[in-house]
């Protein structure tokens, strides 16, 4: 025969002599016989019986490979369709395995094909035999990767579908109030998340759940609702739990609702959504991680904004005719003494200031109000307001 083309950098076969496959193709069927035997008594995943799916694709995909193989020597062309090869990857995920055993298998039928070649020695160029070997293992290689992206498809159809039923279990147990037990429980069958005994939500802001999620303790799911993203954390006060939260939010601001058994889900939810937009604008304090229920009186006023004006608008108007430097002083010594239930020295530890100065402070604010600091419910309405004054702003 005469010796090779000269080989092109991305399609070895193309330098093979085409008319050595009129040599090898009468050889096939042996071949073939001869890979799935090696296959079978190598690759220990593969000692099973020739049946169903496996014996199928391991059968078509033996001689695909080789029939396919045999015809583009001498062609510069590179592979058409890799279907079987990408349903074999597909099939090793269904089927419960990494794709170890099928690369394994791979290498196993190039080295029985090559096995087989060398038997035409006599007959064929060393260099065109070179040329040969290359081709195979190349061809092999480009097989291999078909099956590894049938794999990728299949794992990432899967998650995908997992991901789409988490979602509407998260969004089912966030939003219904009245919950069907068996719907609920067949849905979080069916989105393989075990029911907890008790969860939390969480609402941030982030589009990117299934990331987040990972994050997050585990077992946490999540869902992008409007207007903001909410995950269902399970177990919240297991020890560590909240610092696990912060960890895995790097520093995103968030709101943590109320522990609830699954059925009050939309509770937790309900409550961790209410706090979002404050904590959005850094009234529910400093911490990236805000639990909802250390924050009762901000939701509280939050609640009913318009309400929560009038109360401010009522009480503190005694203190709009001042300048803004005294009416600032004001409301932090009023709010300071009402916060320390009349304890001067306390309420001048919070503001660092000499006990004196708080009692002068609060003459004038005895002048102000009148009789109004001596009555309960008015001092209650006054702290109530000061404090709704710090989060809907005054």
């Amino acid at each position: 025969m005469t010796g090779p083309h000269p080989a092109p950098d991305t399609i070895p076969w193309a330098a093979v002599p085409p008319e050595l496959a009129d040599v090898i193709r009468p050889m096939l069927t042996g071949v073939v016989d001869e890979i799935i035997a090696a296959v079978r008594a190598e690759v220990p995943e593969y000692d099973q019986p020739m049946e169903g799916e496996f014996g199928r694709l391991i059968s078509e995909g033996s001689g695909a490979a080789l029939r396919q193989f045999v015809d583009l020597l001498g062609h510069d062309t590179d592979l058409g369709d890799v279907s079987v090869y990408e349903e074999m990857g597909r099939a090793e995920l269904r089927a419960g395995r990494t794709l170890d055993a099928l690369q394994s298998a791979y290498r196993v039928g190039a080295r029985v094909a090559w096995r087989e070649v060398q038997r035409l020695g006599a007959d064929v160029e060393p260099q065109t035999l070179y040329t040969l070997a290359e081709a195979i293992f190349a061809y092999i290689d480009r097989l291999a990767a078909a099956s590894v992206a049938g794999f990728a498809q299949e794992q990432s159809a899967r998650e995908g579908s997992v991901h789409a039923r988490r979602h509407a279990l998260v969004e089912l147990l966030a939003t219904s109030v009245a919950l069907d037990a068996d719907a609920v429980a067949h849905a979080a069958e069916q989105a393989a998340w075990p029911l907890p005994a008790s969860l939390a939500v969480l609402a941030v802001q982030e589009h990117d759940v299934v990331s987040l999620a990972r994050r997050l303790p585990e077992g946490t799911i999540g869902a992008a609702l409007e207007p903001v993203a909410v995950f269902l954390v399970p177990d919240p006060e297991a020890p560590g739990r909240r610092r696990q939260l912060q960890r895995g939010l790097r520093g995103r601001r968030a709101v943590l609702g109320p522990t609830v058994a699954w059925e009050q889900a939309h509770h937790s939810a309900r409550r961790a959504l209410a706090g979002w937009p404050l904590h959005a604008e850094g009234r529910l304090g400093d911490d990236t991680l805000a639990v909802a229920d250390d924050h009762l009186l901000a939701l509280l006023v939050a609640g009913d904004e318009r309400l929560a004006r009038d109360l401010v608008d009522r009480r503190l108007a005694p203190l709009r005719a001042m300048p803004d430097g005294a009416r600032r002083r004001a409301e932090e010594t009023l709010l300071a003494w009402l916060d320390a239930l009349g304890d001067v020295s306390a309420a001048a530890d919070a503001l660092h200031v000499h006990p004196q100065t708080v009692r002068y402070r609060l003459g004038g604010l005895r002048e102000t109000f009148g009789d109004v600091l001596d009555d309960p419910v008015a001092r209650l309405e006054l702290q109530i307001a000061l404090h709704a004054a710090g989060v809907i702003g005054d």
